[in-house]
């Protein structure tokens, strides 16, 4: 079916001075032939937010624009116009109405930074790229070049003969087209860069672009002094042995003076690693890892340096001796084993040994020595000697106690060294308690009762807590004179 409505596409510019409000199109409906039609209009615009930038006349259809749009707010508009009789009746369904802001060049191009830094080595080559510089425009880029930007040098100091530095007008790339860059008698250049917009021929910003000339790399870096010592605690990874410091006559700052250290020899294990402060370009050598006194207390290390970027030209290699001292310090006793099992009686009579469980102190050159003590014992069936470490019966053992799992009692033993503070070691001692036949066998149930008219057999369940051979075969018999009314066997004995 043929529609009704007559909307024509609705272009609005920006930034328009009026006077308002601005007549933008005409909106008729054929049903206006046949009755009184009165036109309105919602949506973004009119009565959602924005509200009231668009209006139209009721009775006319003329639509209208109540004050300048911004493009770079809003570029486009989404209305329905809505048409109905005089009944209040819709004469037409609705019809989306598209605004579409169209753009103004009213927005200047803006510089990500307003100075750029670029760095390029001496004697480069005509072509090469020093850094890009960037520029931004809010306006339309798409369907306009009002935001399509355009680059320039306007301006290059020191002047001289020759012009060193072009930039693409497109990408915003420097790069060299001159030749004879020299950083000792230039070593950085000031260049005044410009952005505009409409393709270069449009609204005009300025920023700064400095060239540092580097240093071709051809001085290497050199120790100061070449002889170096540190000391470290034991078992401290990340501890700072030592700084080292080079001289390097290149250019402060660029890769060719930037110091690169490598450990040659003296750290198979890696046990060591080296980094460069980026201010002082200083080497920081610290512990990888926590070093052990008993097992090394000294390293001797050979560095090297080099720079961030190779040599230009053939050169030696600095090197640097550094010498690291270990310091002892006090660590916990240490049980062997860590864990111990003993196999033992469970009826071991009181005072008698069980096992000697001791440790060794890792710190030799201290001469220290070691008081044990038990920690968890929680039957207190074991007393230990604070001198040799030797372990005895204190109470009955019971491998039917709760505390015996699957026959098996654990038990925690301290050994306190005698520094100040003390630190302690911890070895867990396992004992594997071998069944002795101290459980008599017992019927369950206890009692029962039987019918004295009509008796009829009872079942009763023989339980020994005791494992076998100290349980079954099992005898039973009856007591005072009931083998007189009653007999009893036994049945089904095995595992």
């Amino acid at each position: 079916q043929k529609r009704d409505w007559v909307i024509p596409p609705i272009n609005c510019p920006e930034n328009e001075r009026g006077p308002f409000p601005k007549k933008l199109v005409q909106i008729k409906s054929n049903k206006d032939k046949e009755t009184k039609v009165f036109y309105s209009i919602t949506g973004q615009g009119a009565d959602t937010y924005p509200v009231g930038v668009f209006t139209i006349e009721r009775e006319t259809g003329w639509l209208e624009v109540t004050r300048p749009l911004d493009r770079e707010e809003m570029d486009k508009y989404y209305l329905y116009s809505h048409a109905v009789s005089a009944n209040g009746q819709s004469v037409e369904d609705p019809m989306e109405i598209i605004i579409t802001v169209t753009d103004q060049n009213d927005n200047r191009p803006v510089f990500t930074q307003q100075v750029f830094t670029g760095y390029i080595e001496e004697n480069a080559k005509p072509g090469t790229s020093v850094m890009t510089v960037s520029a931004t425009d809010a306006d339309d880029a798409i369907n306009v070049n009002n935001g399509i930007i355009g680059y320039s040098i306007l301006s290059e100091e020191p002047q001289s003969t020759q012009q060193m530095f072009t930039i693409d007008p497109e990408k915003g790339v420097i790069s060299v087209i001159g030749t004879g860059l020299d950083r000792e008698t230039t070593p950085n250049y000031t260049l005044i860069i410009q952005a505009a917009d409409q393709e270069g021929t449009g609204l005009t910003t300025t920023a700064t672009a400095i060239v540092e000339v580097t240093d071709a790399n051809d001085n290497p870096p050199i120790f100061d002094p070449t002889m170096y010592e540190g000391a470290v605690k034991e078992n401290e990874a990340g501890a700072l042995v030592t700084r080292l410091h080079v001289k390097d006559r290149d250019m402060r700052g660029s890769p060719a003076w930037q110091a690169v250290y490598h450990i040659k020899s003296g750290d198979p294990e890696g046990d060591f690693t080296i980094t460069t402060d980026p201010k002082t370009n200083d080497g920081i050598l610290r512990t990888a890892k926590g070093l052990d006194y008993e097992s090394k207390n000294q390293y001797s290390l050979v560095v090297t340096v080099e720079n961030a970027v190779p040599f230009t030209v053939s050169l030696p290699l600095s090197t640097a001796s550094v010498l690291v001292a270990v310091s002892d310090e006090n660590e916990a006793p240490v049980f062997v084993p860590p864990l111990k099992r003993v196999e033992v009686r469970e009826d071991l009579p009181e005072g008698h040994q069980v096992t000697s469980y001791t440790a060794q102190d890792p710190d030799r050159d201290l001469k220290q020595t070691i008081t044990y003590r038990m920690g968890i014992d929680a039957a207190d069936w074991l007393a230990i000697d604070p001198e040799n470490g030797i372990i005895t019966v204190a109470k009955p053992l019971d491998r039917e106690s709760v505390h015996a799992i699957n026959s098996t009692y654990e038990a925690l033993v301290l050994a306190v060294d005698s520094a100040s503070p003390p630190l302690t070691g911890t070895g867990t001692l396992l004992l594997l308690l071998e069944d002795v036949n101290d459980n008599g066998p017992t019927p369950e149930p206890r009692s029962f009762d039987v019918c004295s008219r009509q008796p009829e057999p009872q079942t009763l369940t023989i339980v020994d807590k005791d494992l076998p051979p100290n349980t079954y075969p099992f005898k039973a018999d009856l007591k005072h004179h009931s083998n007189i009314n009653w007999t009893v066997r036994v049945t089904g004995q095995g595992g």
